[in-house]
């Protein structure tokens, strides 16, 4: 059973935090949320990373699991350069972080976005042939939105996560 993510519903999948210790973050999600099993990308930063259009070297530890449905991502700064998680975390603090959306027409998603008057904030390569694309906007929402393309490989690695989730 595959669990379907990236169909054109316009749901979230995803919820994301800026946190200051991934390890301690995972723990607590764990135990207070039954969130996990954790997938952890350690010194990550995707293909080509761009941030405002120019090439970045921020990197930063990532973990995804799954509670019920929903996907929660968590990500630790690694460094001090500017992104789109310093540009949080100086605004506010550790905490939310963004929205993430699985879309199969990713490019005409971005468009979109674009024709209302969002740049992307941060764009990179993911997982061989995927993107993301993130939004800033926190003038309407209380986050980000990210929109990360939709496809079979995207839709079975999400799958398995879901699945041992579960179990």
């Amino acid at each position: 059973m595959e669990f379907g993510f990236g169909q054109p519903d316009d749901s979230i999948i995803q919820i994301a935090f800026v946190v200051e210790d991934l390890d301690v973050a995972m723990r607590e999600f764990s135990s207070r949320l039954g969130v996990g099993p954790w997938t952890v990308m350690r010194d990550f930063a995707g293909e080509n990373p761009r941030y405002h259009g120019l090439p970045t070297e921020a990197r930063a530890n990532v973990a995804l699991g799954f509670g019920g449905r929903m996907q929660y991502e968590l990500i630790q700064p690694l460094d001090d350069l500017p992104s789109v998680h310093r540009d949080v975390i100086e605004e506010r603090g550790y905490g939310f972080h963004h929205f993430g959306y699985a879309r199969p027409d990713f490019d005409a998603s971005v468009a979109h976005m674009r024709a209302q008057g969002y740049e992307p904030v941060f764009e990179a390569r993911v997982g061989g042939d995927g993107r993301v694309a993130y939004f800033d906007t926190r003038d309407v929402l209380p986050g980000m939105v990210e929109f990360i393309e939709a496809g079979q490989a995207l839709d079975t690695d999400f799958t398995a996560m879901y699945l041992a989730a579960r179990h």
